[in-house]
């Protein structure tokens, strides 16, 4: 839902969130603001906001839910997310996991082959030489191999953090 029907629903007692988020909003009708409660546990004044281009971008979304205790980690659930959702999350180097993975501990992460230092380089490269960023799995054998996702796990909507 877009930020304004979020907002609305905040406002008649409800709590909202982005589906990645750990944390929620809600409405303070004493301070007459939103308190941004966090997945840290801290509720913060959205007029007290330290990044405010990310708060804005935020409102801007039209991916809010309302948080509750299925899939809000603050009020006892579990945080998931799409696929392109998850490739924020993979460029600033988070792991990311498919909730219905059975394999234990498997993970993807990207890997940039010019500033990883956990990778060694591959030797294949463009025409020009030119070495790209690509996606690494941990497999159920603590081993990283290269991964492309499937269908289904572009289409997923069980991204969670690993």
């Amino acid at each position: 839902m877009k930020f304004t029907e979020a907002f609305k629903a905040m406002k008649e007692g409800s709590k909202a969130k982005l589906p990645s988020w750990g944390g929620y909003w809600r409405w303070d009708p004493e301070k007459e603001t939103i308190i941004m409660h966090t997945k840290d546990r801290q509720d913060l004044d959205i007029r007290e906001t330290q990044v405010v281009e990310y708060t804005i971008g935020n409102i801007l979304s039209d991916e809010w839910i309302i948080a509750d205790e299925t899939n809000c980690p603050q009020l006892g659930g579990e945080a998931t997310f799409s696929f392109s959702e998850a490739v924020k999350y993979l460029r600033r180097g988070m792991k990311i996991s498919r909730k219905g993975w059975n394999g234990k501990g498997q993970y993807v992460r990207m890997v940039d082959p010019y500033n990883d230092t956990a990778f060694q380089v591959i030797e294949k490269a463009d025409i020009d030489g030119t070495l790209y960023p690509y996606f690494a799995l941990k497999n159920a054998q603590n081993g990283f191999i290269p991964w492309v996702p499937s269908t289904g796990d572009l289409l997923a909507d069980d991204w969670i953090f690993a």
